[in-house]
């Protein structure tokens, strides 16, 4: 051992000997115990105290007990009076223990004439019990004699209660005992360091952890680690391995194998019972999604040890609590106790069966279930257990993947069920485990591995509604993969086993309908035969086909929103076999979503996705996801969309390994572009390679939203080439209608940019001609909007004044699309020589684009204002001057005590916009609720005070 650690950390000691030396060469001889637990340093103390007597004139005398000798009597004692070798007579001892003691006793004195003695003693508590008493004895006498004891002593506590320490019997007066702390870290540190001089503070501290404050396990560590360490390139400093079987030649696991060996069998037991344990905890990381309090209160490691080795719980906690002090057991950020280091667990569970890791974990499961634990605290048990357990275990499995389904934890699932499949179980029971396990499977982002399990449970025998949702799903994680003819094939092959089943039938068919969008030319041959079948005999084709019959019309331009949403309705009316009912909800929700029944739309949104079982692949879940993001982009909710997209701090990262962009990665894309991070955008669109990407919808609303990104960065030529080509694949799948993608008024607008008058009008008239067939405000206004401004003229600023006039009435359901039109609207009032209504107008449109975040918006309207000779604040943010006139009109009507229900009635206005105008009123007069409405509206009157120009206040109500 070094020597400054020596003389920081053993001071005591070392001051506690050289006094004793001292008296001993006076002729007052003394015992000294140094105490310590296992690897804490007593050998090299005793080592340095022999040295030193040494050096003082002192004949040092040594033995080294063993367990081995126990059983010899005296054996201790006369190891030690035996290795002078000038004294070499020891006489025969006679088996009478007084007799012996009284004959070592005179040996001794005769040494101590000759000189002064050190007697060193290590392991003393290995020694056998004559020669212990002999010392206990001796002590007595000491001071009367040139000799000083040195004795080492393990003191640490075990499982097993050891016998009573050298030092216990005797009086405080004829005994000095120092104890031996644990390595402190910056001693651990230093050491470190000396031995690798180019150590990081990283690698440094992991090997300080490792060591859990033990001089032994470090050096023994740094031993293993060899020569100066490697750099990892990551982080500028090498990693510590955390498995033994990485360091050489094995110093570090023999020591910590040695610590085990010492303390006992029963505390080896528990010591790898605890390291076995620990396996199944959750990471230590505070607020992990698998602890809550309630599981950590329940499951206590003191009893799971006590239950799994039948030791003292008393003793455990005992045990726990010491080995805490020493360094070895760290509290993790729940408070259970950990080894320090992973390095320090994986050598304690060393040479440890596999067979008494499983026994310890298969013990430790079974006693939290008698306590009513958490299934997934002992499903983490199960998992390291082989199959064949009590009928209990499949039970708590399949509970466990239901809570890891609900936290959205889809690979802790995949295990829990990948293990409920070890179990002996019937075909039909595998059968509905392995369809989940697939779908788990696609939800982790591993479609080989989904496809696998679920075609392997379609070869099982089902009973039908089983094999219905096998076949769905496997065609849902084809689909992804671009098989959608395999799919089509998987769908067929289990129709045609559903003889007798006719509403089942129906279902697979729907399924069939729904994934052939992935391909052109086969969705055009189902929708026909769709069209054929609900003509002649409509029972054939059951409610949700129905439904995407509709949803087909209403995309292909042959149906109005009203007439859409009067069949819906009807067929949501009608009774649904609970596996088709998913896809009548979907259909339902895309349709009301694109006729701006937005508030109808969530709610069947809400419907379809709590009636689905999570843990299922099921196509309609996506569908209702994308009708989700297409709500929040139809209110121009871009806050909404970015943190569904990008989480809760919406900073653009990697772009997820997918065959191609999602619809919601679309309107993502489209809402970065909204919230003017432009930049940001562009760089997650790059991160698509379209040119490998299957065909299919989700592609075409890419392809527009890059283009309107495109636009928007200044680059026409390229927004016009998305806009045509996403333009040209809607056409070939018969979606003509502007509902689901406008890109011929964003393609007019672009030959608009690029000087082609003719055909921007061409583009723009036609889009108006779908427009009317669907006949929504926020398709019509948007139209008249594009080919006002492709006209120009008189002609031009009408159509402008239309679209704003199609809007504002339903302003709360056509999100960005009144700000459009109101900014177009000025334009060309500003052009025609009216700058005051123009300016009006543009001011609503930054006051609107401010209150949804649209920076871009609000952006172009103040350099349209700029442009018309404004000169004030593009956007009066709080005060009664920043209201609109629809804003004080029902904020007006709220204050003289107007419910939100009858202020809609009188202004003809739905109650959402209602709602909606008087959140924006909120905020910009800073108030908080509704009462508050007549005193803060009184500070624009005469004699009131003035409004207050400045930052947006949060809104409330």
């Amino acid at each position: 051992m070094s020597g400054p650690f020596r003389a920081r950390e053993r001071d005591g000691a070392h001051a506690l000997v050289a006094a004793e030396i001292e008296r001993a060469r006076s002729g007052a001889g003394g015992l000294v115990v140094l105490r310590g637990a296992t690897g804490t340093g007593r050998t090299a103390e005793l080592e340095a105290a022999a040295e030193q007597a040494a050096a003082q004139g002192l004949r040092v005398l040594r033995a080294r007990c063993s367990s081995e000798d126990t059983a010899v009597p005296f054996a201790a004692v006369r190891h030690l009076l035996a290795t002078v070798p000038e004294f070499t007579d020891i006489p025969a001892l006679e088996g009478d223990d007084r007799a012996d003691a009284a004959r070592l006793w005179r040996l001794l004195c005769w040494y101590a004439a000759e000189h002064p003695l050190l007697l060193a003693v290590d392991d003393v508590h290995l020694a056998d019990d004559s020669s212990r008493h002999w010392l206990r004895e001796a002590a007595r006498h000491l001071d009367r004699l040139p000799v000083l004891v040195v004795a080492t002593e393990r003191s640490q506590y075990d499982i097993e209660p050891r016998p009573a320490g050298l030092p216990q019997p005797l009086s405080p007066s004829l005994v000095r005992t120092r104890t031996l702390g644990p390595l402190g870290d910056r001693a651990a540190a230093d050491l470190v360091r000396e031995a690798f001089p180019t150590a990081g503070p990283r690698w440094t501290a992991a090997c300080v952890r490792a060591a859990a404050g033990s001089p032994l396990l470090l050096h023994a560590l740094l031993d293993d680690l060899g020569g100066a360490p490697q750099d990892d390139p990551a982080t500028g400093e090498p990693p510590l391995p955390e498995t033994c079987a990485a360091l050489y030649p094995g110093s570090y696991p023999a020591a910590v194998s040695w610590w085990l060996h010492s303390a006992g069998p029963a505390t080896a037991d528990v010591a790898r019972c605890l390291a076995a344990l620990e396996q199944a905890w959750p990471p230590d990381a505070a607020g992990s999604a698998l602890d809550d309090p309630s599981d950590r209160a329940a499951s206590d490691p003191v009893h799971l040890l006590a239950e799994a080795t039948g030791a003292d719980p008393v003793r455990i906690a005992g045990w726990i609590a010491a080995m805490t002090r020493l360094g070895l057991l760290r509290p993790d950020a729940t408070g259970r106790p950990r080894y320090a280091h992973p390095l320090l667990h994986d050598a304690v569970l060393t040479d440890w069966p596999e067979t008494s890791r499983q026994a310890a974990h298969r013990a430790a499961a079974q006693a939290m279930l008698r306590r009513g634990e958490r299934a997934e605290a002992i499903a983490r048990h199960l998992l390291r257990v082989p199959g064949g357990e009590p009928p209990w275990a499949l039970r708590v499995l399949r509970d466990a993947v239901t809570v890891a389904v609900h936290d959205a934890r889809p690979d802790d699932a995949v295990g829990y069920l990948r293990r409920a499949l070890d179990e002996p179980l019937p075909d039909a029971l595998r059968q509905r485990l392995l369809t989940e396990l697939g779908s788990l499977h696609y939800a982790s982002a591993d479609a080989p591995a989904a496809i696998a399990r679920l075609a392997e449970a379609q070869h099982l025998a089902a009973e039908p509604r089983s094999r219905v949702r096998t076949a769905v799903a496997l065609s849902t994680a084809l689909v992804d993969r671009g098989e959608v003819r395999t799919a089509l094939e998987v769908l067929h092959r289990t129709e045609g086993q559903l003889s007798g089943h006719p509403d089942l039938a129906r279902t697979v068919q729907t399924a069939a309908a729904l994934l052939s969008d992935g391909d052109p030319a086969t969705r055009q041959q189902v929708y026909r035969w769709l069209c054929e079948a609900a003509d002649t005999s409509p029972e054939l084709v059951g409610t949700a086909g129905q439904a995407l019959l509709v949803r087909y019309e209403s995309t292909a331009a042959l149906i109005s929103a009203r007439e859409a949403m009067v069949r819906i309705r009807d067929l949501l009316a009608r009774p649904t076999d609970a596996l088709a009912e998913p896809f009548l909800l979907g259909t339902a929700a895309a349709v009301a979503q694109w006729a701006d029944e937005l508030d109808e739309a969530d709610r069947l949104v809400d419907l379809g996705l709590a009636g689905q079982r999570s843990m299922l692949l099921h196509p309609m879940r996506h569908a209702l996801l994308n009708t989700r993001a297409d709500i929040a982009a139809a209110r121009g909710d871009a806050a909404a969309l970015l943190a569904a997209r990008f989480g809760a701090d919406p900073v653009v990262g990697p772009v997820e390994s997918r065959p191609g962009p999602s619809n919601r990665d679309a309107t993502a894309l489209l809402a970065l572009v909204h919230a003017g991070r432009i930049e940001d955008a562009q760089r997650f669109a790059a991160g698509f390679d379209l040119h490998r990407t299957a065909e299919n919808f989700e592609l075409n609303r890419f392809l527009y939203a890059r283009g309107v990104l495109r636009v928007t960065a200044g680059d026409p030529a390229g927004a016009l080439h998305d806009f045509l080509e996403c333009g040209r694949r809607q056409s070939a799948r018969d979606v003509v209608s502007p509902v689901v993608t406008p890109w011929r008024t964003a393609a007019a607008l672009c030959r608009l940019a690029l000087g082609g008058g003719p055909d921007a009008v061409t583009l723009a008239a036609e889009e108006l001609r779908l427009a009317r067939v669907w006949n929504t405000p926020r398709t019509v206004g948007r139209a008249l909007r594009v080919l006002g401004a492709a006209t120009g003229g008189r002609r031009g600023l009408e159509l402008a004044e239309e679209a704003v006039a199609t809007l504002r009435p339903a302003s709360a359901a056509t999100g960005m699309e009144l700000v459009r039109a109101l900014l177009a609207q000025g334009r060309q009032l500003a052009a025609a020589g009216e700058r005051g209504r123009a300016r009006d107008c543009l001011r609503e449109a930054a006051e609107l684009a401010d209150g949804k975040g649209a920076v871009g918006m609000v952006n172009l309207a103040g350099q349209a204002l700029r442009q018309s000779g404004a000169r004030s604040p593009v956007v009066d943010r709080t005060g009664p001057g920043a209201l609109t006139g629809s804003e004080r009109r029902i904020a007006e009507l709220a204050a003289d005590g107007l419910t939100n229900t009858e202020i809609a009635d009188l202004l003809h206005l739905a109650r959402r916009t209602v709602e909606t105008h008087l959140t924006s009123t909120y905020r910009k007069l800073r108030i908080r609720r509704r009462t508050e409405l007549t005193e803060a509206l009184d500070r624009d009157r005469p004699g009131g005070p003035s409004g207050t120009a400045g930052v947006t206040a949060p809104s409330g109500r």
